[in-house]
């Protein structure tokens, strides 16, 4: 029994080891910006007297590896690491994902049978497609960059794919969006194993959030939808907007302000948006609250009513639906 206590006790006392995976052409802050985080949650922990972690950077051959901006990068071979405890694997996006995809088939059969010994495995931006290659996220919810999201569930539509989260965790893989969320899923694993103090003081010291949160939208849902081949709605959006306390959005009155039939405009609307006229008010009216929690003094109760959800329950429903956190708990973190 004392034996196993003290297996225990030196297991927990070993730095975490993380492999993050490089391949040709990767991108170079999909890489470095996690990586900094943890050199920095590293520091933090090690004047605590406590471990922090040993990272590797590693590709099959190993040597120099070119990332996409010219920056020679140098790795270690995957083979030195057989035997290895990999507590954390990291997977980097590259700007030409499809040509990564076909580059990489070795590679990602590695990360399939990888990732079942580590604890956890995650990508950062257009890295969720080597994860999806390999199986990873079959089922699952995942992001990405916001630019790539469409041909994501193009290839993989057995992945769900979240237009609007920053980063999101399933079970113990994690993905995030476009590059630079891959600091705030690294400031978000570094607190969930170093605890709340120790992210702070890393994204002190890099001068960045500690939370942009995994429900945390990319960008406006307006600007999204003047992005599609909607530009036809636009003025619908605006109005919209400045309508979300109006009880009467239904797609009668929607269909009146952009001069359409009922049917036509309902039809023409999902065809054009990829979503429901219903769904689009319910988005408008989420983003409008999140923006009031962020920005405003007024209770809760009040944002509710004039985003139009009519009371605080409703908008309660849809903050977890969509975000997994309720109105209050989103003030407390991302108030300013």
């Amino acid at each position: 029994m004392t034996l196993e206590i003290g297996i225990a006790a030196k297991s927990i006392c070993q730095p975490r080891t993380l492999v993050f995976l490089a391949y040709p052409q990767m991108g170079l802050l999909d890489l470095t910006g996690a990586q900094t985080v943890f050199w920095a949650a590293t520091k933090a922990m090690t004047e605590r007297g406590l471990p922090g972690y040993a990272m590797h950077t590693a590709s099959l051959a190993g040597g120099l590896m070119q990332s996409a901006e010219g920056l020679v990068v140098d790795t270690r071979a995957l083979h030195e690491l057989d035997g290895t405890l990999i507590d954390t694997l990291i997977v980097p996006g590259a700007p030409d994902i499809q040509q990564a995809m076909i580059d990489c088939v070795d590679l990602v059969q590695w990360l399939r049978y990888a990732s079942v010994q580590a604890r956890r495995t995650a990508s950062v931006c257009s890295g969720t497609f080597l994860m999806a290659q390999a199986g990873l996220l079959d089922g699952r919810r995942a992001a990405t960059h916001w630019a790539m999201c469409d041909m994501l569930k193009s290839v993989f539509p057995s992945v769900e794919v979240d237009l609007d989260a920053i980063f999101i965790q399933q079970d113990n893989v994690w993905t995030s969006a476009g590059v630079s969320a891959g600091i705030d899923m690294a400031l978000a694993l570094v607190e969930a194993d170093c605890g709340r103090d120790v992210a702070l003081q890393v994204a002190r010291e890099l001068v960045v959030f500690l939370k942009r949160p995994g429900g945390q939208a990319q960008f406006s849902q307006l600007l999204q939808l003047q992005m599609q081949e909607s530009a036809g709605f636009d003025e619908l959006h605006v109005w919209i907007s400045e309508h979300l306390d109006d009880n009467d959005l239904t797609v009668e009155r929607l269909a009146r302000q952009a001069r359409m039939s009922p049917r036509n405009f309902a039809r023409v609307y999902k065809r054009l948006t990829g979503r429901t006229p219903a769904k689009a008010i319910e988005m408008f009216r989420l983003e409008a609250a999140r923006r009031m929690l962020e920005d405003s003094q007024r209770n809760i109760d009040q944002i509710a009513r004039s985003c139009g959800f009519g009371d605080e329950e409703r908008m309660r429903h849809t903050f977890q639906r969509h975000l997994s956190i309720s109105p209050r708990e989103y003030r407390n973190r991302f108030s300013r």
